[in-house]
């Protein structure tokens, strides 16, 4: 997920030790991609910003390696159904992880609102010294118009007088 930066867009490749592209997407903001690897080796991941050279992006990505472990002992060669406790503890077990994915969510969301926040309070800050400053030069440039209405000017000093 983009979190930070231009459009909140990226570009995104995944390759396999093959060389082979197993994901590829351009202009994404938020996505997900499951995947078994069949390959052992070491993956390519790639987030490009080629399109958009100059806004910086900040970029959240998570990995889930390997299978979760099973949460009874001996859950994949068992021949019985699964008990009252043991069924409650798969559907909490669920519902824990159903919990912490709308954390990250979550999470990402508020990194995302305070980048945006930040970046408001700066236009902000500059605007208001901006007008500030425009409020000093133009107060001082009305005082020193009236001041000029209320002067009384003398004719040269040169001249012969009579």
């Amino acid at each position: 997920q983009v979190i930070s930066g231009g459009h909140y867009d990226v570009d995104c490749f995944v390759e396999d030790p093959n060389g082979r592209t197993i994901y590829k997407e351009t202009k994404k903001q938020y996505d997900s991609f499951p995947h078994r690897t069949e390959v052992q080796g070491v993956y390519t991941f790639c987030f490009s910003n080629e399109f958009s050279t100059f806004s910086h992006k900040t970029v959240y990505f998570d990995f889930q390696v390997g299978d979760e472990p099973p949460i009874l002992p001996d859950m994949s060669n068992r021949v019985t159904a699964l008990t009252q406790m043991e069924s409650a503890c798969v559907t909490i077990h669920e519902a824990l992880n159903t919990v912490i994915d709308s954390q990250t969510h979550y999470r990402l969301r508020e990194a995302q609102d305070r980048s945006r926040a930040e970046d408001l309070n700066g236009r902000v800050s500059y605007w208001s010294v901006g007008e500030t400053l425009i409020l000093f030069v133009v107060s001082i440039g009305q005082v020193m118009l009236l001041k000029s209405f209320f002067t009384e000017k003398r004719p040269g000093s040169g001249g012969a007088s009579t």
